[in-house]
């Protein structure tokens, strides 16, 4: 008999899911074979697109969907858990990814399969072996929260941005979030419109002490002993001058104190979208794309594919111990021992609802310098590791040390007959003038990074160590130099401020900053120019209804309570029904009512050529137009214009040689030819910078692309390829004569560009003045 021969049974892999395919493979580079590494490409299900999706009658139940583009996914992912021993869910850390672990058991009928949930906050080794040895249930409390988040959010839009399809036009959109960061914007704008500017002045004179050199400037504080004193105008500025211009200047105070900074803490989510929009001019949509490579991992010579940073949505500022200990070591043998701090720094978050479980944004290892990468990064993918880089090793640095000197001035003023101005009472005051300088003498952490702020424009001038003085010593005038001032409106919003308003508002959370901040300007309601967001007409059309109608619901401080009461849920406190019920019920009753509102519309004095009705000027997918008020009977409608024509260019149709006029269309103003319909001839607007392209000599013309994004091209394309994303200038090179480019898109505060030579032999760079343009610095 032959003998039966035992096999012992194949122990099959194991399944990770995470969402995207770059992090499946730095994860598979981990773990090795053992384990089946799958990605749901985001998420699995959503509400449907095209209906309400959420039952009202009963308890906001959510009502979900597989997607047709995602079928195939879920397919594959209920194939490979069948042969699973055990399924892993590592989706993202947050409650979105809470949620999509959630979402991917119940699309792919996991519930009956041994399913864990695994949480890291960066793909590193260490830590993504440590969470797979703890492993958890998914956290129902966090879907929740999720889950009131997605059904407010669909309730809101689906029942109010009709009202105003209905009212303005069809396409428009109303978020729960997105309409408050509108307001914002738009109250802003409203506020520098309405503002009056008030005039003051301010003295300041130039002043020395014979035989000690430099000269330096004291600023009138004004009458000694009176607190609060201003200039209010150009008379009193003058009659100072006159009191200050012949006093005798003496020291009274001479204070020398040393002064510590502290370096800024870690990254969260919302300030390294606005040190990223301030440093590197982008957007906090591709802030947030450029953290998510870094993340998920990239290919490293020697390692393979490596997580970068750790998870970039967060907005806590706490740091891993091992990670602090890392830096402070890399500090002491980078820079010195006297770069290092008696004991880390530990930060506290301010945020309201700050997840502290998470960590701060950080490099995953410290030891992976930036300049080591370049080669290997792209250049979105080094400027933005270098500046997480940066910021977080100077967290860890010790204090900049500065030595703040601070000198005040009396001034008596002469001899009452010797004034061309005053009185004897004026002669009789001392004033009071001060200087304070800091100048550097521990650069600390300063020697690696320092914040900027939204108002720095341009680098200042070094400060400037004042000369050695005493109490008692004279000194003379130079000069009195009074300046006229105006109180200037509050700043429009940046993309790096409105994210700062919105976090100190507790407006939203890291997950949906970008997304707002999308969203204003995909539906035209906000436009960038630079770095600044303009409010456009539709976007204050938009407001003003929503304000009449629904003021409650998209106020500021309500929205704040729901993201707390949204905290509370993902806590465990409360439960979501009622929550969603709170909004979902006076909601309800102001859509009824808002839907009795009139038309956004406005009557014009042109009478329709048809039909000899008023003209009505309505909003249309591509802007405002003049529609017959006749509608439907009459349905003739025209282009709006100032003189109810469009405007008649001097181009000619490439079709009929016939005019061409100024038309809107979806993606703005475009050439048509002004025998439409009988010819459709058309052609792009192309805005010229006066340039000639130094490939062709052909016109270099303003062009976007698909994504709206500016860039600059020769005319003549396709025949002449040449591309710019920089703005060339009028001037010549002044060293090779080639083109030169502007850097950066801010006007500089003294009228000035910034240009430099992108030929890379040459590397020219200086200022040109704007307005003559006249070359008027040169450093190479």
């Amino acid at each position: 008999m032959a003998e039966k021969k035992t096999r012992k049974k194949k122990k099959g892999k194991s399944l990770v899911i995470v969402e995207s395919p770059a992090k499946a493979r730095t994860l598979a580079g981990i773990l090795g074979s053992e384990y089946d590494i799958r990605s749901s490409v985001g998420h699995v299900r959503d509400l449907p697109k095209t209906r309400l999706g959420v039952d009202v009658d009963n308890g906001f139940a959510p009502r979900y969907l597989v997607p047709k583009e995602k079928a195939a996914v879920v397919k594959e992912l209920k194939k490979a858990a069948a042969g699973a021993e055990t399924i892993y869910l590592a989706t993202d850390p947050d409650r979105e990814g809470e949620a999509i672990s959630w979402h991917l058991v119940e699309a792919a009928d996991l519930q009956d399969r041994p399913h864990q949930r695994v949480v890291f906050h960066e793909i590193t080794k260490d830590a993504v072996l440590e969470a797979f040895k703890h492993p958890r249930t998914i956290d129902q409390h966090l879907v929740d929260a999720q889950q009131a988040r997605r059904v407010l959010d669909r309730l809101v839009g689906y029942k109010v941005s009709p009202i105003l399809w209905k009212k303005i036009r069809r396409g428009l959109s109303a978020g729960r979030v997105q309409s408050v960061a509108l307001r914002i914007v738009v109250e802003r704008e409203r506020e520098i419109t309405s503002f009056v500017p008030v005039e003051y002045w301010t003295i300041d004179v130039d002043v020395e002490k014979a035989g000690v050199e430099p000269g330096f400037s004291v600023r009138l504080v004004g009458p000694v002993g009176e607190k609060k004193f201003q200039i209010p105008n150009g008379a009193e500025a003058e009659r100072l001058n006159g009191l200050l211009g012949s006093s005798a200047y003496t020291v009274t105070e001479v204070k020398q104190k040393p002064q510590s900074r502290k370096p800024a803490p870690p990254f969260t989510t919302s300030t390294l979208q606005q040190e990223a929009s301030r440093r590197l001019g982008f957007t906090a949509r591709r802030t947030m794309s450029v953290a998510q490579q870094l993340y998920e991992g990239l290919e490293l010579p020697g390692e393979g594919q490596t997580g970068l940073i750790t998870y970039m949505r967060t907005d806590s500022m706490n740091i891993a111990e091992s990670a602090r200990s890392e830096a402070r070591a890399y500090i002491g043998q980078r820079y010195g021992n006297d770069f290092v701090p008696p004991s880390p720094r530990v930060y506290r978050t301010k945020a309201k609802g700050a997840q502290e479980a998470h960590e701060a944004i950080r490099p995953t290892s410290v030891a992976r310098d930036p300049s080591a990468l370049r080669h290997v990064l792209s250049r979105d993918q080094f400027r933005l590791y270098q500046l997480v880089w940066q910021r977080f090793v100077a967290c860890q640095m010790a204090d900049a040390i500065l030595d703040q000197t601070t000198i005040e001035v009396n001034a008596q003023p002469g001899a009452p007959d010797a004034l061309s101005v005053g009185s004897e009472k004026d002669a009789s005051k001392a004033f009071l003038l001060r200087v304070t300088e800091s100048v550097l003498r521990f650069a600390g952490y300063r020697q690696l990074y320092e914040e900027m702020r939204d108002d720095d424009e341009e680098e200042e001038e070094p400060p400037r160590a004042l000369p050695e003085l005493a109490q008692g010593d004279a000194l003379r005038s130079i000069n009195v130099r009074p300046d006229q001032h105006f109180t200037e409106p509050p700043p429009r919003y940046t993309e790096a401020t409105l994210v700062k308003a919105l976090e100190e508002n507790g407006i939203g959370r890291p997950s949906t900053y970008a997304a707002i901040l999308s969203t204003i300007q995909d539906r035209a309601y906000v436009k960038r120019e630079g770095r600044t967001l303009f409010p456009q007409e539709l976007g204050f059309v938009v407001n003003d209804m929503l304000m009449e109608h629904f003021k409650d619901v998209f106020d500021v401080g309500f929205t704040a309570s729901m993201e707390e009461e949204l905290d509370e849920i993902a806590r465990g406190e409360i439960a979501w029904e009622p929550v969603v019920r709170e909004i979902y019920e006076p909601l309800q009753a102001l859509v009824e009512k808002a839907a009795d509102a009139p038309r956004v519309e406005e009557v014009t004095d042109e009478l329709c050529e048809k039909c000899g009705k008023p003209m009505i000027k309505r909003w249309g997918r591509f802007g405002q137009f003049l529609a017959c008020s006749g509608f439907p009977e009459c349905r003739n409608t025209k282009p709006l214009d100032s003189d109810g024509e469009p405007e008649v260019t001097d181009e000619k149709c490439p079709e009929c040689a016939a005019d061409m006029v100024m038309r809107g269309g979806r993606f703005g103003k475009f050439l048509a030819c002004s025998r439409y319909p009988d010819c459709k001839g058309s052609k792009p607007l192309l805005k010229k910078v006066g340039v000639a392209c130094p490939k062709c000599a052909g016109d270099i013309v303003e062009r976007r692309t698909r994504q709206r994004r500016i860039f600059y091209g020769c005319a003549k394309y396709p025949e002449c390829d040449f591309t710019s994303w920089s703005r060339p200038l009028p001037e010549p090179c002044p060293q090779c004569k080639g083109i030169l480019v502007a850097v950066g898109s801010r006007a500089r505060a003294d009228g000035q560009t910034t240009a430099r030579c992108p030929n890379t032999d040459c590397g020219w760079r200086g200022s040109i003045a704007d307005g003559d343009r006249e070359l008027v610095a040169a450093t190479a």
